[in-house]
């Protein structure tokens, strides 16, 4: 009896010392609520139970093998102290409620200055949800949805409201409803993230002064969609084959004093396409084998094309609704790159063609009146159609672009190599067995 209490005593003194190492792993909040201000806690190779509230300064930390799964009725990690650091987790299994006003994600962060990273997000409604929630950083996540059979039965990889100031750096997002959506969310900076398979890969609502840089958009149904939005910066990011019914590489939509430049917009229904839209700055991009390069609206006005290399598109671009005048297709004398759509001159060489290159259309009217006809633009007949409307019709200008640049001279070197290697191996084969024998031109000597 004696041995028993002592071994009782000795053990309840154990766990007074060391509680977070010992305490059961499945009372997780219990061990959280037991560690002190600014504690690290580090998590073994087993699966926790959440739901959990972190409502201290404190310091997560897990490895490969480290799940917390929640039990399926709300948020599986909330955060509710600033100065929260997550890291090496896999999270899973929040409420899929889609009429909850709660919102509820794998982590819901509620405060501001945390740190989320390499953490892997499955089976939850939101992935990350910033409310009102700012100076945060989230970086290195793996956020993986249902898939585009489910997308209306869930939520969004990254859901940012009415937040600001935060950093979003290195995350996959991947079949979820909307890749990112901001929504009254300011002064964001939105680095090298990769969204594939979602309806947007970026819907953007009423969210002003962010920056974008170096995001790829692949195989949604539209890339980004920015709506009702003010003085954003995209620089340097793909917009590639993001393919359906009334699908875009980039959606302006009532989006104003925007700078877009560098991007690549390839394989698109459309690259670019602009509605309601005015003062925006599309310069250096590569707008390359989209059925249509740009799509603008004649509600649009005033947007600068510059320095853009816009080729191989079925129509490089068009627009509907009426006469657009006030765009300018070219600045400081410097237009764009149509490829080989409009041959040009340029007999002082000075990378500007001598004549000015207007681009008529009869399928305007056809795309507004019909929107399947953009199933069939890939079609040979629509050449036809386009030929057969020019003989009996004035088509309509789409743009005119006053100083088109001369297309881009390729190098031949490779090439000339190639074929020269080519020669010496055939005069090495043949050398000693028979003449080697070369004409030059149609009528040249043999030698």
């Amino acid at each position: 009896m004696k041995k028993l209490a002592l071994l009782s005593l000795i053990f309840s003194l154990f766990l007074l010392m060391k509680p977070e190492k010992n305490m059961a792993a499945e009372n997780l909040q219990a061990l959280i609520d037991s560690m002190k201000e600014g504690a690290v806690l580090k998590l073994e190779d087993k699966t926790y139970v959440g739901n959990i509230v972190i409502n201290k300064r404190m310091t997560i930390v897990g490895s490969m093998k480290t799940v917390i799964k929640g039990d399926g009725l709300g948020n599986v990690i909330s955060i509710k102290a600033p100065h929260v650091k997550l890291s090496h987790l896999t999270v899973t299994n929040s409420s899929m409620n889609r009429n909850s006003s709660e919102e509820y994600a794998a982590i819901k962060v509620y405060t501001n200055n945390n740190v989320v990273e390499h953490i892997h997000i499955r089976h939850s409604f939101h992935g990350i949800y910033l409310s009102q929630a700012h100076h945060n950083t989230i970086r290195y996540t793996d956020i993986i949805g249902m898939g585009k059979g489910e997308i209306a039965a869930q939520g969004n990889g990254l859901h940012i409201y009415y937040a600001k100031d935060n950093l979003l750096s290195h995350n996959t997002i991947e079949g979820t409803r909307d890749g990112m959506f901001f929504d009254y969310a300011n002064n964001n900076k939105i680095l090298d993230n990769n969204i594939s398979n979602t309806r947007y890969g970026l819907h953007y609502m009423y969210s002003d002064e962010n920056i974008f840089k170096r995001n790829i958009f692949t195989m949604n149904t539209g890339g980004a969609a920015v709506m009702n939005s003010n003085h954003l910066t995209l620089e340097d990011n793909q917009f590639i084959v993001n393919y359906g019914n009334q699908s875009f590489g980039l959606l302006l939509l009532q989006a104003n004093d925007n700078y877009i430049n560098n991007n690549t917009f390839y394989m698109n229904q459309r690259g670019m396409y602009i509605d309601q839209s005015t003062k925006n700055t599309i310069i250096k991009n590569k707008i390359i084998q989209n059925q249509i390069g740009i799509e603008l609206w004649a509600s649009s006005n005033d947007q600068i094309f510059s320095l853009n290399k816009i080729t191989e598109n079925t129509l490089p671009a068009v627009t509907l609704g009426g006469k657009g005048d006030s765009n300018l297709w070219s600045k400081d004398g410097k237009g764009n790159d149509w490829g080989t759509a409009f041959p040009l001159t340029d007999l002082n060489q000075d990378g500007i063609g001598d004549f000015k290159v207007t681009y008529h259309s009869s399928l305007h009217q056809l795309i507004e009146d019909q929107e399947l006809t953009n199933l069939f633009l890939k079609s040979p007949a629509i050449k036809i159609y386009e030929k057969i409307n020019a003989t009996l019709t004035n088509d309509e200008v789409m743009f005119t672009d006053p100083h088109p640049l001369a297309a881009e001279k390729s190098s031949h070197l490779p090439v000339l190599l190639a074929v020269i290697g080519l020669l010496l191996v055939v005069f090495i084969l043949l050398k000693g067995r028979h003449l080697l024998c070369i004409t030059f031109g149609r009528n040249g000597r043999k030698i």
